[in-house]
């Protein structure tokens, strides 16, 4: 059945790729399939453009959603499917969907991909979505910048708390990057709950902005708007290779985890989404990864011979060796309870949270120059109520608190009262800190 449709498509004038022929589909592709990714078109223009190149008489539809939003619309339209595939980086969105029974289980046939990526699967082990890429999440910064500000080359989390970095560090909002979600969810779990949010609140301290969209950190980074950015890698690898100078680190606490492609339930064109799916996992897919517009780590290790010697493996580099081990079940049980968290106690009091980090970095220069027992305990007090958190870990993860978050259009009178409670914790406890940081600034005077 297969050497008809090539033949036809040769009678035809048309041609697949080379290594996109020997891909067995169940039935001949063909209209429109549409997936919906929290990816920006500098991803999925090239991959669209070549997807259709390599399976003529299919045209991809692009619907551009962040991850949260992206869930809930699949979850919201379930009734009246127009969508075929979930395409995004975060793992734990997947398993939402799978949770839902909003994913169809799917066998690829592209061959040459291992099972892990430093030590996590790949691909669901259900079969219900696909790693097509690798993903790691660090740090990039402006060399330019960073030179006319003086600020120094970071190398972990804990650096961007320095005194030096205040105001010059962009991150997006986790609640609306699933990538972004997935890094403060790897400090949390490389660090423990305690320690992984204070190191989040210290570094936040010194933030100029939170944004909305994951791609718009980069882009500030890349136009000197802000010298530093919480980044997944290939935003910096991109910029890289399009000549914008800039540069990025992994710091010790990171992790390496794929970047999925789904199959949607009941998909309106079930043949052209597996099409797709065997069109990224194949090697002419893969290569697409390499474009200096993307520059993402594919998964099938042979593709990396056609990449410079510069770009990062991750199946030879040692660094991804030592990268955490992400807990997936982990990071989708809570995930509404650690957004919700960040937001309210960070996004949504990023003014007060800076404006006692500052007094705070005031109180460190003044002890370096004159030491001062007196002012020191008062400024370890006021890190230590910044630090606070208003539930535990097990907290957290418990049935109770994560039935407060419906994950539906209107919050119920749970969430609401929550998420008060939360904001007003963080109010009182950053006043608190900024009057015992004052206090020590005095002191230390």
């Amino acid at each position: 059945m297969l050497n008809r449709r090539l033949a036809l498509a040769a009678t035809l004038g048309l041609s697949l790729s080379a290594s996109f022929t020997a891909i067995a589909l169940a039935q001949a592709p063909a209209g429109k399939v549409t997936v919906v990714t929290s990816f920006s078109k500098d991803v999925t223009d090239p991959i669209k453009k070549a997807f259709e190149k390599a399976v003529p008489g299919v045209t991809l539809e692009v619907q551009n959603r962040n991850t949260n939003a992206g869930v809930k619309y699949v979850e919201e339209t379930k009734a009246n499917n127009q969508v075929d595939l979930f395409w995004a980086s975060a793992p734990d969105a997947f398993e939402v969907l799978k949770g839902k029974k909003l994913l169809t289980a799917y066998k690829p046939k592209a061959t040459g991909i291992p099972e892990k990526i430093g030590s996590y699967p790949i691909n669901d082990p259900a079969g219900f979505y696909f790693g097509f890429a690798a993903s790691g999440y660090g740090i990039m910064w402006n060399d330019r910048y960073a030179k006319a500000n003086k600020l120094p080359e970071p190398k972990d989390w804990q650096d961007l708390a320095k005194p030096v970095f205040y105001d010059h560090v962009s991150i997006a909002a986790p609640s609306r990057s699933g990538t972004t979600h997935l890094t403060i969810e790897t400090i949390l779990q490389g660090e423990g709950w305690d320690k992984g949010w204070r190191t989040i609140k210290e570094m936040a301290g010194n933030f100029r902005s939170i944004n909305e969209r994951s791609f718009g950190v980069p882009e500030q980074v890349n136009s000197g708007q802000v010298g530093v950015g919480i980044v997944i890698d290939f935003f910096a690898f991109s910029a890289q290779a399009s000549g914008f100078p800039v540069k990025f680190v992994y710091p010790s606490v990171t992790t390496v985890v794929p970047a999925n492609v789904g199959i949607i339930a009941n998909p309106p064109n079930k043949a052209a989404a597996e099409a797709f799916i065997e069109f990224l996992l194949s090697p002419t897919g893969q290569e697409v990864l390499l474009e200096p517009g993307i520059r993402r780590l594919p998964v099938n290790p042979a593709v990396y011979a056609k990449a410079g010697a510069d770009y990062p493996n991750p199946f030879t580099d040692p660094r991804f060796q030592k990268m955490i081990g992400f807990d997936v079940d982990k990071s989708e049980g809570r995930t509404a309870v650690v957004d919700t968290l960040f937001d309210q106690m960070i996004s949504f009091q990023l003014g007060g949270l800076k404006g006692v980090t500052k007094v705070l970095h005031e109180v460190d220069a003044a002890l370096a120059k004159k030491p001062n027992d007196k002012a020191k305990a008062l400024a370890d007090e006021a890190r230590v109520l910044i630090a606070a958190m208003p539930v535990s870990e097990a907290q957290a993860a418990s049935p109770e608190l994560r039935g407060a978050f419906t994950g539906g259009k209107e919050k119920g009178a749970r969430q609401a009262e929550v998420e008060a409670q939360w904001a007003s914790f963080a109010r009182d406890n950053y006043a608190k800190a900024k009057a015992r940081a004052e206090e020590a600034l005095k002191a230390a005077k």
